[in-house]
C-alpha cells in the first residue's frame, strides 16, 4: 500500500483503496487512510458531491456525455479531441482528434459512435453535451434519428455535465499535463493507451471502484494468502503509466 501511495504521490487514499479491491484485497477505506496517516503520507483533496449530481447516477443508465477538449503539441499546433463517456460503466470512448473540427468531421465522428453502441449493444437514450459551436445541428440530428435526445448543459455550468469534466481533467493530469505531444498521430496514440487504462484497469469510485470493462474479483479471505500476496507492476506509455495485478 505504501508502495503505491510513494509511487503515484498524487493520489487520494480513496483511489488506493480501489486499487487494493481490483488486487482481491478487501479493506475499509478508513483503514487505508489510517495507514498512509501513520506513515506521514498526507492524502489528496477529497471532490464533493450535489444533488444535480446524485440526479445523474440515478438516470446513468440512459446517459451519454460528450465533449471536446483541446491540446497543444511541440510545434504550437491546437489539436481537439472529441470524447464520450457512459455515465453507467464510465467507459470512455475517444472519438477523435483534429486540428478543424468542421461539420462534416463532427458528423463522421457521431456515426462513428454510433456504430461503436451498436457493437456494444448499448443503448443510450440522452446525451449531454454543452453548448459549444465546434457541435453541429447535423451532429444532433444523426444522434436523433438514432433515437438519443441531445440535452445541453447551461452556460457556464460545467457541473451539468459532470463526470465527462472531471474525465477530462483526470486525462489532462494524468496523461496530457505530463506528455510532450510531437503530432496529431503520437496524440492519438497516447490517448488510446489512456483509453485502454482508463476501461480496463483504473477503478472509478462512481461505480463502487470497479473497471469499466472488467468486474471487480472475489475479495481474499484468508489472511495467510494477503501476506503471500505477490504483486507486479506494468507500465504504459513509458512508464507514465502504472497498472498492478498478481504476479504469475
Amino acid at each position: 500500500m505504501l508502495r503505491l501511495a510513494r509511487e503515484n504521490s498524487t493520489w487520494g487514499y480513496r483511489r488506493i483503496h480501489g486499487e487494493l479491491l481490483v488486487l482481491g484485497v478487501k479493506i475499509a477505506a478508513s483503514t487505508v487512510w489510517e495507514i498512509l496517516h501513520k506513515a506521514g503520507i498526507d492524502p489528496a483533496p477529497q471532490r464533493t458531491s450535489d444533488s444535480w449530481a446524485t440526479f445523474l447516477r440515478s438516470q446513468a443508465h440512459a446517459i451519454l456525455a460528450a465533449d471536446f477538449f483541446e491540446t497543444t503539441t511541440l510545434t504550437g499546433a491546437r489539436l481537439y479531441v472529441l470524447a464520450v463517456i457512459e455515465h453507467a460503466t464510465r467507459r470512455v470512448r475517444i472519438l477523435g482528434a483534429t486540428t478543424h473540427p468542421n461539420s462534416a468531421w463532427v458528423a463522421q465522428a457521431a456515426r462513428n459512435l454510433l456504430m461503436d453502441l451498436d457493437d456494444a449493444g448499448c443503448w443510450v437514450q440522452y446525451l449531454i453535451r454543452d453548448r459549444d459551436g465546434k457541435s453541429p445541428a447535423l451532429f444532433d440530428a444523426i444522434l436523433a434519428d438514432a433515437g438519443i435526445t441531445m440535452v445541453l448543459s447551461g452556460v457556464r455550468m460545467p457541473r451539468m455535465n459532470s463526470v465527462m469534466e472531471r474525465w477530462i481533467q483526470s486525462c489532462r493530469h494524468e496523461l496530457l499535463d505530463r506528455t510532450l505531444i510531437w503530432n496529431q498521430a503520437h496524440l492519438l496514440h497516447a490517448l488510446r493507451e489512456y483509453e485502454r487504462h482508463h476501461n480496463s484497469h483504473r477503478p472509478h469510485r462512481g461505480i463502487a471502484n470497479a473497471r469499466p470493462q472488467r468486474p471487480l474479483p472475489e475479495p481474499i479471505t484468508n489472511p495467510a494468502a494477503i501476506t503471500r500476496l505477490r504483486v507486479c507492476r506494468s507500465d504504459r506509455l513509458g512508464g507514465l503509466l502504472h497498472e498492478y495485478d498478481h504476479a504469475a
